[in-house]
Parts: C-alpha cells; sequence; structure tokens
C-alpha cells in the first residue's frame, strides 16, 4: 500500500480549495487587529476576512465598512483567493 497525497482542504463554497493568504491591515484595521499582517487560510476574500475577525473581534467593526485588495486591485468580497495571494483591508480614509 502506496502512501497517498495529503487531500487539500476545502472551503464550504461549493467545494473550492482552500488557499493561504497573507493579509495587511492598515490605519484603524492594523490598530483593530493589534498586527501589520498575518498569514491566514480561506477561499474567498469573505473567509480570510472572517478568520481574521475570528482571531480578532475588534477588526468586525472595520472589516464591515472596509475596501479589500487581492494582490494588488480592488475586490468584492467573494473573489477567490489565489493559495500565497495577499489581501489588503483598507479602512475608509478622511480627508483628500
Amino acid at each position: 500500500m502506496s502512501p497517498s497525497a495529503p487531500e487539500p482542504r476545502t472551503s464550504p463554497i461549493a467545494g473550492a480549495a482552500v488557499s493561504t493568504a497573507t493579509v495587511r491591515y492598515w490605519a484603524a484595521a492594523r490598530a483593530a487587529a493589534g498586527t501589520d499582517s498575518e498569514t491566514v487560510a480561506g477561499a474567498t476574500v469573505r473567509e480570510v476576512v472572517d478568520a481574521a475577525v475570528v482571531a480578532h473581534p475588534d477588526l468586525a467593526r472595520v472589516a464591515a465598512v472596509a475596501t479589500f485588495l487581492l494582490d494588488g486591485r480592488a475586490v468584492g468580497r467573494d473573489e477567490p483567493v489565489p493559495d500565497g495571494g495577499t489581501v489588503e483591508v483598507l479602512p475608509p480614509f478622511a480627508g483628500g
């Protein structure tokens, strides 16, 4: 009997594979998370952000109104996250 490769983790979203992403926090998001960045697992931006909120409950208020970048481009919460991608959490900024 030969050893088999490990099964990929799956997301609750239609069996999508779970990726590991770097999450970068800016301004109020950084203050709420208590860190500049961290590694979080999830198949979509929503799953990555939800996992970050579980780890940092104070982030919930900021994440509810934040804009998200995935590898440098603005995306919605349902955007798939590639393994090794970078999700940035940008709270609203005042001024002009």
